[in-house]
């Protein structure tokens, strides 16, 4: 088993594109790249801890290969957005992807520089990529918030504003 952690904005909206899939095990929304131990939601929402809401996800290579991942990940996002994704705004909602090894570097590297050759976006991609730091997850009522909390999920990701961009920027690149 290894581990991928990617932020999108609001981790709610994060987890759905990776569940139910063979070779994903688990998903957990949390926060990483901050410098407060153990932040909670409250203190991470504000900004100021430097953390950034994530999801890592853990996966069977053999079954669901890391660039799989990253061809999912990179259609949930606007990677022309270091401001927050959507409604959400602020440094702990900007779009990264956290590396665990050099494989995973080296390809999400890739996956980037391919989506910028693309010309799919006239602004430039910002979406960062840095090693994983300490993950910390978030509390337990945020964890499969959509299952728990299905119609604040749908009025959220509603007024968000992702889905109508994923239609406009990626409609042929959503199918799994």
């Amino acid at each position: 088993m290894e581990k991928a952690t990617f932020a999108g904005g609001c981790f709610w909206c994060m987890v759905t594109p990776f569940e139910e899939l063979p070779g994903i095990h688990g998903i957990v929304s949390g926060y990483t790249g901050g410098h407060v131990e153990n932040p909670t939601y409250e203190q991470v929402k504000t900004g100021t801890t430097g953390h950034v809401e994530v999801v890592e996800v853990t996966f069977d290579p053999a079954l669901f290969p890391y660039e799989r991942l990253l061809e999912l990940y990179w259609p949930q996002t606007d990677p022309t957005d270091a401001g927050g994704q959507f409604q959400d705004r602020g440094t702990q909602y900007a779009p990264a992807i956290f590396y665990h090894t050099e494989e995973q570097r080296l390809a999400a590297i890739a996956s980037r520089d391919a989506l910028a050759a693309s010309n799919r976006f006239k602004q430039p991609i910002v979406t960062r990529i840095e090693a994983a730091q300490a993950f910390y997850p978030a509390e337990d009522y945020h964890q499969g918030f959509h299952k728990k909390n299905p119609e604040h999920y749908k009025k959220d990701r509603q007024a968000s504003g992702r889905d109508e961009f994923i239609d406009v920027a990626w409609k042929e690149e959503v199918s799994v």
